[in-house]
């Protein structure tokens, strides 16, 4: 099998390639700098070039507090860079993966996000995420759209390492309570994705791990899982105002994932574990 994935060098990406290093398939990698996703004559000419079974296209504008001024160059990577794999993907019969996020919600739910719910962005990421999934479902017949949440994993920055960097600097720490979700280890979600593209059961997936908790709880496990002594208090997102509205809640339940066969991904808590052995073997 021949897989083509952008965003190679990002943090799920580079997962995504390790991960698929393992099996016997040919795996061809691109990051921003080899393949300009934004320019459909090259997309074209380099999925034409390789006429790749699968295009996992995890390449994504994701500055979420940018994008509220940098709308056009968020909506040109985010959608018009989708559209170019997707018709691209279309010409040669390839399946498209696309990654999508938790923030094509607007977060006022209170019980688990289906797949198939209504979607309400708040943002100019959410918003330019969400016409890359409607461009994907309209574009392509063999799609995969995987949302995810609070991505984190060894290769990138990540609410993970941040805390980890802090905790080194300061005895106090404070974080936003009122924000809950599930953070996701880029591992699990790149093991999910490789057995997902195997199938032909497209449609739309919620890739999360396990179970929930706010931003508060989730620094707090960090902390514990790694022995770290560190008052940490909890804050409102009313005393950490940012330029781009969060979900307050944008926990993503994976109903689509369970009626299709596939195994839900671990607890959040036991990834975390998982993860914090990786970065300190």
């Amino acid at each position: 099998m021949k897989v083509l994935v952008t965003g190679a060098k990002g943090q799920l990406g580079v997962d995504l390639v390790k991960a698929m290093s393992r099996t016997s398939w040919n795996v061809y990698a691109f990051g921003k700098d080899e393949l300009d996703i934004t320019n459909q004559e090259l997309v074209n000419e380099k999925v034409e070039e390789i006429r790749p079974d699968v295009i996992i296209h995890s390449a994504a504008y994701t500055k979420v507090d940018q994008a509220e001024t940098d709308v056009e160059q968020a909506f040109l990577v985010n959608a018009v860079g989708t559209r170019n794999l997707a018709v691209a993907a279309e010409k040669v019969q390839a399946k498209i993966c696309y990654i999508s996020t938790d923030y094509v919600f607007n977060g006022q739910a209170d019980s688990p996000y289906l797949e198939h719910q209504q979607t309400n962005p708040l943002g100019v990421y959410g918003k330019s995420k969400y016409a890359g999934e409607e461009l994907t479902k309209t574009l392509s017949t063999k799609y995969f759209i995987v949302r995810t949440a609070w991505v984190y994993g060894a290769h990138g920055q990540n609410f993970v390492k941040t805390m980890l960097k802090l905790a080194k600097e300061k005895d106090e720490l404070g974080v936003v309570h009122d924000q809950v979700g599930s953070p996701t280890y880029t591992v699990d979600l790149a093991n999910f994705i490789i057995e997902l593209i195997q199938s032909e059961k497209y449609g739309i997936y919620h890739g999360t791990n396990s179970e929930s908790c706010s931003w508060f709880e989730f620094a707090k496990a960090i902390f514990e899982e790694s022995n770290i002594s560190i008052k940490v208090n909890p804050l409102t997102t009313a005393d950490f105002p940012r330029p781009a509205s969060r979900p307050d809640y944008s926990v993503l339940g994976n109903l689509s994932l369970r009626i299709n066969g596939f195994q839900p991904l671990r607890p959040w808590r036991e990834a975390l574990k998982s993860f914090l052995k990786e970065i300190n073997s």
